[in-house]
């Protein structure tokens, strides 16, 4: 029987995801690095100030709202607030998101977009779609986020193994905000799971080794494997965005699952503290679990 946690944990979970993102942005595309990464740096890419996130916590944002202002999934009005996201940043979106959102700004319609882009680019299955999917398992309990995650994802990603991959940890984010323990959250997504190849993956993460890249199932698989191997909220982030390559995401996916089971207490004030709108974030984490289907 599970229990329903006061907001510290989905307090945990976006400003987590945000913090994995702030961290890894400085490391994204780079090697593993020799030397442990313990601080939020600036640069990379963007030369970021220390403390920024990127267009992963920008969505994931997007969806938060769109949940509260909606009071559900909105698939029009998601885009929208997409949109909105890309038009002010464009240089932080990945290549799947790029592609769609330059697509819709022509006029092309979303569903047909979708489908334009990952046959233009020979598969949709980049992890665009997973790192932005979490506030639906603030928002919706387990029981009900896999299908709606599968459909989240599907308004960007084509691919319906980004949205199983999405849906995994969705899942797994959503019980744990709910009292549910980590082996226990496991094992529900892995019996929940309708893809094989997600399920091979992520259902069997200790027999892989993390590799961070921009492929939705390993960018899961990944994160979920420095989740699983580590006993503090400040162990897993680092051990995702020390991985190198896709830094952020990675970051962003296990900060998420770890913010969700820690909670915004176990989270070190040094990152807390410098972290790019911290209030806001803290603020919509809120406001979405107090409008929550099963409160």
């Amino acid at each position: 029987m599970t229990f329903i946690r006061e907001n510290t944990h989905p307090k945990g979970l976006i400003a987590g995801l945000a913090i994995g993102d702030a961290l890894g942005a400085p490391l994204e595309g780079s090697q593993q690095f020799g030397v442990w990464v313990t601080n939020m740096l600036p640069g990379g890419r963007h030369f970021r100030k220390a403390g920024e996130y990127t267009d992963d916590t920008l969505q994931a944002l997007a969806v938060a709202e769109s949940l509260i202002a909606c009071g559900g999934f909105c698939p029009n009005d998601l885009i929208n607030r997409f949109l909105e996201g890309f038009k002010k940043r464009p240089e932080w979106y990945g290549p799947t998101s790029t592609a769609f959102f330059k697509l819709v700004r022509s006029g092309t319609p979303p569903h047909l977009a979708a489908k334009i882009v990952h046959r233009h680019n020979k598969g949709s299955r980049t992890n665009g779609s997973v790192m932005r999917g979490f506030p639906l398992g603030i928002f919706y309990p387990s029981d009900d986020v896999y299908n709606i995650s599968i459909d989240c994802s599907a308004t960007t990603h084509f691919d319906p193994v980004a949205g199983h991959a999405s849906a995994w940890l969705t899942m797994m984010a959503s019980d744990l905000c709910r009292g549910v323990s980590r082996k226990k959250a496991f094992v529900r997504a892995r019996a929940r799971c309708r893809s094989e190849e997600v399920l091979s993956k992520l259902g069997n993460y200790d027999r892989y080794p993390p590799d961070p890249s921009l492929d939705a199932v390993n960018c899961a698989h990944a994160a979920l494997f420095c989740f699983m191997n580590s006993r503090t909220f400040e162990h897993a982030v680092l051990s995702a965005i020390n991985l190198g390559g896709d830094a952020d995401t990675v970051g962003a996916c296990c900060g998420a699952l770890a913010g969700s089971y820690w909670g915004i207490e176990k989270i070190p004030a040094r990152w807390t503290d410098n972290l790019e709108g911290y209030s806001k974030i803290i603020y919509v984490a809120a406001k979405l679990w107090e409008k929550r289907l099963d409160r």
